[in-house]
């Protein structure tokens, strides 16, 4: 079984609670946002603890060393292709402009016997809880409503 672990980053504003959320790259979800946009997050090893996987992959999507925030567990879900994703909330800020994130290589265009480099999140924002359950991953959105109990 495929599992991912990452970090749900909020911070309080004026209007309420805020995530930052990835745009997830590649020239599948180019043209998309509803349903686009992500936790930070990535695979990980059965032997390798989720905490620390989370942790890594923060890292190694947006380029920055995560916050040092206490961690709220947020639990899991299993997304529409399987997967099961794990996240832990932490309180924090940065700059979405400092983001600078890693890269995967695919084969593309399909079948062509190319292989071109993308960014694994192609941009970075804050979102309102209210406008972020509008473009999560489906099952992410249960990341969401777990946070907003949590912050109640």
């Amino acid at each position: 079984m495929r599992r991912s672990a990452g970090l749900l980053l909020f911070r309080r504003g004026d209007d309420g609670l805020e995530v930052l959320l990835g745009h997830m790259g590649g020239p599948f979800f180019a043209r998309r946002d509803a349903g686009a946009w992500t936790v930070p997050k990535g695979e990980y090893e059965a032997d390798e603890p989720a905490w620390e996987a989370a942790r890594r992959e923060f890292t190694e999507e947006l380029g920055l060393a995560p916050p040092d925030g206490a961690a709220v567990p947020l639990g899991e879900v299993r997304q529409s292709g399987g997967k099961l994703v794990t996240v832990w909330a932490v309180e924090g800020d940065l700059d979405p402009a400092a983001v600078t994130p890693g890269t995967f290589r695919m084969e593309w265009p399909p079948r062509s016997g190319r292989t071109e480099e993308f960014p694994e999140l192609d941009r970075v924002r804050w979102f309102p809880l209210a406008e972020a359950r509008d473009v999560i991953v489906r099952a992410q959105g249960a990341f969401l409503d777990r946070l907003a109990e949590h912050s109640a």
